[in-house]
C-alpha cells in the first residue's frame, strides 16, 4: 500500500502546479490596463456670417373700416320699420328706417295754420298803417296813432317770419322721421328694432365705407425700440385663414397711449386695394415689408442651455475640438434664433448633437458640414 501512495502524491502535485500556473497567468492578464480610444463624434456646423434678413416678426389683427359712423334719427320717436340688416350694402339716400310720423304731421299742420294767421294779422296791420298815414297827412289824426300802426305792422311782420321758421322746422322734423344713408356703405351693426322708442341722436345702426379699409393690430412696446417716431413703414397683410391672399399696406396711425389692460399700442395699417376676401372682422397677420440690419441667425438646434442661459458650441479647426460659449439672443423665431452678441464673423458653430458634447471633446465634421 505504501508503494501505491507515491504515484498518487506525484499526480496531485502536478495538478496543483497546473492550477497555480493558470492563476498566475490570469493575475498577470488582469494587471494590464486597457486604455480606450477617445470618442470622436460627428457634428454638423455652420459658419457665422452676419447678413440682413427679412423682418418676419408677425402680429395678428383684424380688418376694420377706416370710417364707421353711428347713424341715428335727429328726432325722437317710435320706430315702425327698419329696411336694412347687418351686411346689407346701401347707396346714399337709401331709406334705412322710419319713425311714427303722426305727431310730426300734426305739428306741421299747426305750423301751417300759424303762418296763415300771421299773414292775416300782417295784412290788417298794413291796412291800418296806410289809413293812419292818410289821416295824418290830412291832419285829422295824432302822430301817436300813426306810430302805433307802424309798430303793429312791424310786429306782424316779425310774427309772420317766426311762423314761417316754425313751419320750416316742422317740415324738417317730419323729414327726419325717415332715416336715410348719407353715403354709400355697408351696415356693420344694428342696435334698434321696430317698435322701440329711441331718442334723438341714439344709435340705430352703424354704417361703414367699404372702399376704405384698415388692418388693426395691438403691438407690444418692444416692437418700437428700433423705430423712429413718425416712421410709417410698409406692411404685408395676409388673411389668417388663407395666407396666399395678401395686400400691401402702410402704417397710418399709431396710438400714443397704451391700452391700460394689455399695455399694447394700437396700430392701424391702411390697405391699398384689399382683396374682396378681406371682409370686415376677418383675422389677418401683418409683417413689416423691410430688411433688418446685418444680424447673426442660427438654427434653433444650435442652442445649448448653460445654467439657464443660452450658449453654443464653437468648433476649433486646429484641434478639432469644441468649446462652449455663452451668447445673447435678441429674439426667438419659429425655427431659428437671432444672436445679438457672443459670436464673431467666421466662427464655426455646431448645429446638431449639441446636447451630447462636452468641453474639449474631439469631433469630426460630417460631409456637407461647415458651410
Amino acid at each position: 500500500m505504501l508503494g501505491d501512495c507515491t504515484p498518487v502524491r506525484a499526480t496531485a502535485s502536478a495538478g496543483l502546479c497546473v492550477v497555480l500556473g493558470g492563476l498566475v497567468s490570469m493575475l498577470a492578464g488582469c494587471g494590464e490596463a486597457v486604455v480606450p480610444a477617445p470618442e470622436i463624434r460627428p457634428v454638423r456646423t455652420v459658419v457665422v456670417e452676419p447678413r440682413p434678413i427679412e423682418d418676419d416678426r408677425k402680429a395678428v389683427g383684424e380688418i376694420r373700416p377706416r370710417q364707421e359712423s353711428d347713424i341715428g334719427f335727429q328726432v325722437g320717436g317710435k320706430i315702425i320699420s327698419r329696411a336694412v340688416d347687418v351686411g346689407n350694402s346701401v347707396k346714399a339716400g337709401d331709406l334705412l328706417a322710419r319713425l311714427d310720423e303722426q305727431d310730426f304731421q300734426n305739428k306741421l299742420r299747426s305750423a301751417q295754420s300759424d303762418v296763415v294767421s300771421a299773414q292775416a294779422v300782417l295784412t290788417e296791420a298794413q291796412a291800418t298803417e296806410t289809413r293812419q298815414s292818410d289821416l295824418l297827412a290830412k291832419g285829422v289824426t295824432p302822430v301817436a296813432n300813426y306810430d302805433a300802426a307802424v309798430k303793429n305792422r312791424r310786429s306782424a311782420e316779425a310774427q309772420l317770419e317766426a311762423s314761417k321758421a316754425a313751419l320750416d322746422l316742422a317740415q324738417d322734423q317730419l323729414a327726419y322721421t325717415q332715416l336715410k344713408a348719407d353715403f354709400d356703405g355697408i351696415v356693420t351693426a344694428v342696435s334698434a328694432e321696430p317698435g322701440q322708442v329711441v331718442g334723438a341722436g341714439q344709435t340705430v345702426l352703424k354704417l361703414a365705407k367699404p372702399d376704405q379699409v384698415d388692418a388693426v393690430f395691438n403691438i407690444a412696446e418692444s416692437a418700437f425700440r428700433d423705430r423712429q417716431a413718425g416712421e410709417r413703414p410698409a406692411v404685408i397683410v395676409s388673411l389668417l385663414s388663407s395666407p396666399s391672399i395678401v395686400a400691401d399696406g402702410i402704417v397710418r396711425e399709431v396710438s400714443p397711449i397704451a391700452d391700460p389692460t394689455t399695455r399694447t399700442y394700437q396700430v392701424k395699417v391702411s390697405l391699398e386695394k384689399p382683396p374682396v376676401a378681406m371682409r370686415f372682422g376677418a383675422s389677418v397677420a401683418g409683417r413689416l415689408k423691410a430688411m433688418t440690419a446685418p444680424v447673426i441667425v442660427l438654427p434653433g438646434s444650435a442652442l445649448f442651455d448653460q445654467g439657464g442661459k443660452a450658449a453654443v458650441w464653437l468648433f476649433d479647426a486646429a484641434s478639432s475640438t469644441v468649446k462652449l460659449t455663452p451668447v445673447e439672443v435678441a429674439r426667438y423665431e419659429t425655427d431659428k434664433v437671432v444672436v445679438s452678441s457672443g459670436l464673431s464673423k467666421g466662427d464655426v458653430v455646431v448645429t446638431a448633437g449639441v446636447n451630447r458634447l462636452r468641453d474639449g471633446q474631439h469631433v469630426r465634421l460630417v460631409e456637407g458640414a461647415g458651410s
